[in-house]
């Protein structure tokens, strides 16, 4: 859940706090993306590693940041 919260703070208010200084840059990208996309395919970019996930978790999308960080979202 922490991550979560930090993970919306990045994206509401723009604080670094809990993340990566390597990761922020491509964090923010992929965050700007999102806000301009109409569909979650939009997000379906090279290097993004863009999957549905499965489960529970069935009605979201995933992409990858890293090997261990993901930002994952609905439409």
């Amino acid at each position: 859940m922490k991550r979560r919260i930090v993970a919306e703070l990045f994206f509401t208010k723009g604080s670094y706090k809990g993340i990566p200084a390597q990761y922020s840059v491509r964090i923010e990208l992929m965050l700007d993306r999102f806000v301009v996309s109409k569909e979650a395919e939009d997000m379906n970019l090279p290097g993004y590693k863009f999957h549905k996930l499965k489960g529970v978790m069935k009605k979201e999308y995933a992409v990858s940041v890293t090997g261990q960080w993901r930002i994952t979202f609905y439409f």
